[in-house]
């Protein structure tokens, strides 16, 4: 759009016009008046040519857009102003109009760079990065900046080339050592980071960006009387910096002291006022500290300025559902997923909200149920078929009537498992959905499993027990830095995942619990119940950020809080929380040892619990274990017994899905075997389950820690 530019020379211009038209008035104006209209005609015709002369000599164009008198230099200068702001939107705008005039402007190019790394488009940040490279290929900066665009872009061997040829030239280049200590991050060793932050803290002491860096990676190490020592150091240094009070805040909320790290985080926004993080931050701390309302309140600010937040949108319906609003909370999650179909905590959060708070007839269930029926599908006929029984199972859970049902036993069909083909049948038929497809299929499995181990041995399958008792819980102190708590969001995935897993029973208990010692004592509380003993409790963290996830699980002994294992893992992009969720699962089913139950015997012959499902081969030889007569080991994972309480062995001689047939031998002279007693893999003499365990390569990588560094500016 253009716009009329009136300069001094050309208003001296109009006033020549003026003048000229009104001298030749006067001169044609002598005797009896005017002259006639002809003659005025023929004295514009002479004046006219030489008024538009002066005109175009004396004047600037009338319609000039602002932008064409502005060189590549002002752009520049004004983008850095921008950036200063953190206007990035606005920081592109101005550089990219600065190399329309200049495209060889390196230090724009450069800057251009900077902006879609802060935006997270690393692909294109790397593109403009390395023009401009081309035109300052020994500009140190530069190099740093497509350092850590590499690492941002997981390129790590690339990222690690660049930080060493800068060190090598510079063995104290700050930007480099920050890039070599988010390099270590990235590889998951936060210790080397935290050794090299400390190093260059000596060497620049007063450093606001290496004080924080080092206090984080300490935080997330857990040595928070070292982080607390930083963040001090680095708010006596900078007491006016509104971002040294806002990760004070955040250190202060992962040791759970909430009302310290609300008012940091109120100082910081006391400082900066739109400093988005801070609020957000400040909403999850209201959220922890059971002020529901007013984290309502500060979730509708952000989304009022950033409508696409989801991490505001999170909090909003989770501070709804705690105020019982269950309505609101269940339009807000929905609003919220018409954003972001793909979030997980999203969905995991809505769909637990309405398990909950609505009947099992109710249209809402299927209406979101079919989002997983659709995965299913697609899984299906991409013969993916462990993602599409998972996916069925989410949908299943959300409408345990639907249709889909008969696709989900057909998939059973198709993994080998006829039993629970039939079992699925058959609840089709109790729920009046039977058609004369079901109803034939029906009678020929059960026609075809008459002679299974169960049918002979008069075995319900449906009523075989879990050995493994197992509580999982989310302590209110390690709540998540995007999703407010999405730890517990987790857990009930988790024990959703736990429930397919035939060896591990998870316990009815509250899914989040203020404190290690309140889960122990929940755990052991349990224990003493009749009909339950929970062998062990698990507490469940997590880390994210909005492309990653790591989930940490620690395990610990009931009967004595001693930890027994850690399991992490951490995955990035699409279906993380299923993928990083089920992988946690399988480690822990993986170092659980195998142990069964002596359910039926006939003489020398007896039926176990276990089958094909649970890994049970043919041929295989088992102990036979007093009944009660495990012990839990007091720490690690695993079980220990007398060398008096082994009362025989169980040789396996057929396989079934879900039992298995085998020969009975005593171990003396006397046969003590009795139905209910243990039986156990056959190990070596120190008889801990424990050497079971198979431990399982994974990462363990912390996405939270690695944004706010990259973002620490």
């Amino acid at each position: 759009m253009g716009y009329i530019i009136e300069t001094s020379r050309s208003r001296q211009t109009g006033a020549c016009f003026a003048a000229c038209v009104n001298k030749k008035e006067v001169m044609s104006s002598s005797g009896r008046g005017a002259a006639p209209l002809k003659q005025r005609f023929v004295l514009m015709a002479t004046v006219l040519p030489a008024v538009f002369f002066l005109i175009q000599f004396f004047s600037v164009p009338l319609f000039v857009s602002p932008q064409e008198n502005r060189t590549a230099q002002a752009f520049y200068n004004e983008g850095k102003t921008m950036m200063a702001g953190e206007d990035w939107y606005s920081a592109v705008e101005d550089f990219l109009e600065c190399l329309k005039i200049n495209p060889a402007h390196s230090e724009a190019l450069s800057s251009l760079a900077e902006c879609y790394y802060e935006l997270g488009e690393y692909d294109e940040a790397l593109n403009w990065v390395r023009k401009a490279r081309q035109f300052a290929r020994l500009n140190i900066e530069t190099e740093n900046l497509e350092a850590f665009i590499l690492i941002a872009l997981g390129k790590l061997p690339e990222a690690e080339t660049l930080i060493k040829n800068v060190l090598s030239r510079e063995p104290y280049n700050r930007e480099a050592l920050f890039a070599a200590a988010e390099l270590d991050i990235a590889r998951g060793r936060a210790g080397d980071a935290a050794s090299r932050f400390k190093n260059a803290v000596k060497i620049y002491p007063d450093d606001r960006r290496l004080l924080v860096s080092l206090a984080l990676v300490l935080g997330s190490l857990g040595d928070y009387t070292g982080a607390a020592s930083y963040i001090e150091r680095a708010e006596a240094e900078h007491p006016d910096d509104y971002r040294v009070f806002y990760y004070d805040a955040y250190l202060a909320s992962r040791t759970g002291k909430i009302p310290a790290a609300i008012r940091s985080a109120e100082r910081a926004l006391a400082l900066r006022p739109d400093f988005i993080p801070a609020r957000n931050l400040l909403g999850s701390l209201r959220y922890r500290n059971g002020d529901f309302s007013e984290a309502v309140r500060l979730a509708d600010e952000v989304i009022k300025a950033y409508r696409n937040d989801l991490s505001a949108w999170f909090l909003k319906g989770m501070a709804l559902w705690q105020l019982g609003k269950i309505a609101d909370a269940r339009m807000i999650f929905e609003q919220a997923l018409s954003i972001a179909p793909d979030d997980e905590f999203l969905r995991a959060a809505f769909e637990n909200l309405l398990v909950v708070s609505t009947p099992l007839e109710d249209a809402a269930r299927k209406k979101w149920a079919a989002y997983h029926f659709k995965r299913a599908l697609d899984y299906k006929t991409r013969f993916l078929s462990d993602q599409a029984l998972f996916e069925y199972r989410r949908g299943l859970r959300i409408n345990p009537y639907a249709d889909e049902r008969r696709e989900y036993a057909e998939l059973l069909k198709q993994q080998d498992y006829p039993e629970l083909y039939l079992a699925e049948l058959r609840f089709i038929q109790d729920l009046g959905k039977g058609n004369r497809a079901v109803n034939d299929a029906v009678e020929t499995y059960n026609a075809l499993l008459s002679t299974s181990l169960s049918r002979i041995w008069d075995v319900k399958t449906e009523e075989l027990q879990r050995h493994w008792n197992v509580a999982v819980f989310s302590v209110a102190s390690q709540s998540a830095f995007y999703h407010t708590d999405a730890a517990t969001v987790a857990v009930s995935y988790i024990k959703d995942l736990m429930a397919h897993q035939r060896n591990i029973n998870t316990m009815n208990l509250a899914a989040s619990v203020p404190s290690f010692s309140a889960a122990f004592r929940s755990a052991r509380e349990a224990s003493a119940s009749d009909n339950a003993r929970c062998d062990y409790f698990m507490i469940v963290s997590i880390s994210e950020n909005e492309r990653d996830i790591s989930i940490k699980a620690e395990l610990f002994v009931t009967r004595t809080g001693a930890k027994a294992a850690e399991f992490t893992h951490s995955r990035t992009g699409q279906d993380r929380l299923r993928n990083a969720g089920i992988n946690i699962v399988e480690q822990l089913a993986a170092a659980l040892p195998f142990r069964a139950s002596l359910i039926r015997r006939n003489a020398d012959k007896g039926i176990i619990d276990k089958g094909k499902i649970d890994g049970v081969v043919g041929d295989t030889v088992y102990d036979i274990i007093k009944k009660n007569k495990l012990d839990i080991k007091s720490d690690g994972i695993g079980y220990t017994y007398l060398p008096s309480d082994l009362v025989g062995s169980f040789a396996v001689t057929q396989v079934d899905g879900e039992l298995s047939l085998g020969l009975i031998s005593r171990a003396g002279i006397f046969d003590a075997i009795a139905i209910g007693d243990e039986i156990v893999p056959h190990i070596s003499e120190d008889r801990s389950g424990a050497q079971k365990a198979k431990p399982i390569e994974t990462l363990a990588i912390d996405p939270e820690l690695r944004t706010l560094l990259m973002h620490l500016r």
